[in-house]
């Protein structure tokens, strides 16, 4: 049953649970490319920087498509959108491995399988959860985090022990079929773009007061007026210090852990035990999401989160990486939801897709800055603090900025009419 009851389930937490299955592959394989980093340059025989720009480039690529991939859920709908980008990415993923120039890998594993990742990433899942979640759209937004910490919690330690079994290029066609496999059926059986007309507002009150649910203060505005406006952009420059520093983390963290000492086998569960630590700290942080200011939860986030890089780049052993990445771990999840729901909230629902699409271009500028800036200033100052030192920066301005935030409409339980 589809309609809100005190007695039966509500499909949209199916919805939910499917997108966060998906977000898990789409972001973990987007976030978690670092134990496929240095395979893939020695066997190509790239240098670090060339393939670090290929990684930019294909970053650009994957926030340049979340605005289509919007566009393309309000026009012919999440399911449609879904199985185009799988489509994509197999195609690209047997071009990629079946190719060893640069201008190969770069159109095939740069391009290409970005644009695939992006039409299945949570962009396109977060229009269809907002429709079918008004009074608990925090929550349900929030369980994309836990697939994305899941993706980082996974993934990573998952290509880590892959790689050291198989290549690279069998490593990275197992994923694509494991996506697929799962993608496909989820689509056709599980997404649904219809929701119920009150969504899951709250029941009438004992007195019979109906619900009144939460009303979005620039509705009325087009999109191109949204895009002019502050609060847009204050949520965009967030997402860019957030891609930023999550890129950076997925791309360079495991070469830099191991280039400060730690072996393969440490960096990566200590890259993995943020997303796993992640996954409970999401539960909490969404409920907290639908009872708080967002803007505030938000502001902490980005917070705390700069302070975890600094963290990194001084740790000299197992225990207080694992001790950091601990900690980081709590705040890790969470920007992403909350900049998409305080979008629905603050917009509405109907313009959130696309809205979402284009903040989160700016998350991917961001991740196509620091996966080149990673590459390049270890190599020319033989550091890896330029680039983890522009990543804590960023996300302590990103705290102050999200403190300034609209403050988002809370919903309304009732009236008394």
């Amino acid at each position: 049953m589809t309609h809100t009851s005190t007695s039966s389930w509500y499909f949209g937490w199916n919805i939910v649970a499917a997108a966060t299955i998906l977000t898990l592959l789409t972001v973990g394989m987007r976030l978690g490319i670092g134990p496929l980093f240095l395979p893939m340059a020695e066997d190509l025989g790239f240098s670090r920087s060339l393939l670090a720009s290929i990684v930019a480039i294909g970053m650009l690529c994957y926030g340049l498509a979340m605005p289509l991939a919007g566009w393309l859920v309000g026009r012919i709908g999440t399911r449609h959108v879904l199985l185009l980008g799988t489509a994509i990415l197999m195609a690209s993923t047997l071009w990629a491995i079946n190719t060893r120039s640069a201008s190969g890998i770069f159109w095939s594993f740069g391009v290409w399988m970005s644009v695939g990742a992006a039409f299945t990433s949570p962009v396109a899942l977060t229009s269809v959860i907002s429709r079918w979640f008004n009074r608990r759209r925090g929550m349900a937004l929030f369980f994309l985090s836990t697939g994305s910490m899941a993706g980082i919690a996974v993934m990573t330690p998952a290509l880590g022990w892959a790689l050291q079994y198989f290549s690279w290029q069998h490593t990275l066609l197992g994923f694509a079929a494991i996506f697929a496999l799962i993608t496909i059926p989820t689509a056709l059986l599980v997404v649904r773009d219809n929701a119920p007309a009150n969504a899951d507002a709250p029941l009438p009150l004992a007195n019979g007061a109906p619900a009144v649910p939460r009303v979005a203060p620039l509705a009325d505005l087009s999109v191109w007026q949204s895009m002019r406006s502050t609060t847009f952009w204050k949520i965009t420059f967030g997402l860019f210090a957030c891609g930023f520093s999550m890129n950076l983390m997925g791309t360079h963290c495991m070469p830099m852990l191991q280039d400060h000492g730690f072996d393969a086998t440490t960096s990566a569960l200590g890259i993995g035990l943020i997303g796993l630590v992640a996954i409970p700290s999401t539960m909490v942080l969404g409920r907290m999401a639908d009872k708080v200011e967002r803007r505030k939860l938000l502001s902490v986030i980005y917070g705390v989160r700069g302070l975890g890089f600094i963290g990194l780049l001084v740790v000299g052993s197992a225990w207080q990486l694992y001790g950091v990445a601990a900690v980081g771990g709590v705040v890790w999840a969470g920007s992403i939801a909350l900049s998409s729901a305080i979008l629905a909230d603050v917009y509405g629902v109907r313009k959130v897709g696309v809205l979402y699409g284009w903040a989160y271009l700016g998350h991917q500028v961001g991740a196509m800055i620091s996966a080149w800036l990673g590459g390049w200033g270890y190599e020319t100052h033989h550091t890896h603090w330029v680039a983890f030192g522009a990543a804590a920066l960023l996300l302590v301005l990103a705290a102050g900025v999200a403190w300034t935030l609209r403050r988002a409409p809370t919903p309304m339980v009732g009236s008394s009419n």
